[in-house]
């Protein structure tokens, strides 16, 4: 019977091979051509093997013709019924067979490595991020990917992501270095906060002008107070604060047990309802809010899964 080799999509003039002491070209085999094999000895026809695969039955040919080729001996020979493996076919069946198990388990187990992503990210946030916003959002990202390990660095100073002291930053300030990338979550709202005590003691301000005759809790080295209000038009130097921090979570402490008006995030006023929102009409521009990452870094699997579940959940937490 003639050989599918010399069948009518293959070439007619190849010499008929000798299936006896043939020889294989390891370095030249190709393992791929082993699912095409399987499907003909399956289906016992190229059109049944080449539909199970959704490909053409002359490709299909051509791959059962190049095995042969690299084994060196006759897998089918065609009949009125279709295929009709050899001898050889048969015997060759089962550690192809084998072959294609282990490449089925390989695939499942590298698509199993894709979901069980492991590794340990560094998160750089400012102490009011990292004590208010990040916990909650750390708990669910914890509970999807269980395999990531977070590094929770808490500093109100910026992070140098240049010299890899974090993976992804939290900042109030857009990147401008070219290396790294950096996308907007939302922004943070500030408002005038004081203690109802205080308030009680003291009365409520309702003017911006009628926060210069209260006692202000302000920072020490860092100016934003003091440009904000020199925006609206007023002169203050940092002796004008009955107390000074630069700590943002003693800062906070301070204005939650009463010491006088400071400016918070409203999301960390939202923790304590009795704090009072002052002069809510007063105009504080927002602080946008970045996450950035070296750019050469962001193709790491587990750095740009927690970056994603950081991107779509912040926005939900920070609110405005």
């Amino acid at each position: 019977m003639s050989a599918i080799v010399r069948s009518n999509h293959l070439n007619n003039n190849r010499p008929t091979r000798h299936t006896s002491h043939a020889h294989m070209h390891t370095q030249d085999f190709n393992w791929t051509l082993i699912r095409s094999f399987l499907a003909a000895l399956e289906h016992g026809s190229l059109m049944g093997a080449a539909r199970a695969l959704g490909m053409h039955q002359p490709t299909l040919g051509r791959h059962i013709a190049e095995l042969e080729s690299q084994l060196g001996v006759t897998l089918f020979e065609r009949t009125g019924r279709g295929l009709q493996p050899t001898a050889d076919a048969l015997r060759l069946a089962e550690p192809a067979r084998a072959m294609a198990g282990s490449a089925d388990q390989l695939a499942r187990q590298a698509r199993g490595a894709q979901a069980r992503v492991q590794g340990t990210v560094r998160i750089s946030a400012s102490q009011p991020v990292a004590c208010v916003l990040l916990p909650p959002v750390l708990v669910q990202l914890r509970t999807r990917l269980p395999d990531i390990h977070i590094e929770l660095v808490v500093s109100n100073a910026v992070s140098n992501l240049l010299q890899r002291e974090a993976d992804i930053a939290v900042r109030m300030v857009r990147p401008e270095q070219g290396t790294l990338v950096g996308k907007r979550v939302g922004q943070v709202g500030i408002g005038a906060y004081a203690h109802r005590d205080y308030l009680q003691r003291r009365g409520t301000p309702r003017r911006p002008e009628d926060l210069l005759q209260h006692e202000l809790v302000g920072f020490d080295r860092q100016p934003d107070i003091v440009r904000g209000f020199a925006a609206m038009g007023h002169t203050l130097t940092k002796d004008q604060f009955a107390l000074r921090t630069d700590d943002l979570v003693a800062y906070e402490a301070l204005v939650r047990a009463g010491a006088g008006i400071g400016f918070l995030a409203h999301y960390v006023a939202r923790q304590s309802p009795e704090l009072v929102h002052l002069l809510p009409l007063a105009s504080i521009p927002p602080l946008p809010m970045w996450l950035v990452v070296h750019r050469e870094i962001r193709s790491n699997p587990h750095i740009r899964s927690v970056w994603a579940a950081l991107s779509t959940q912040l926005p939900a937490v920070l609110g405005s």
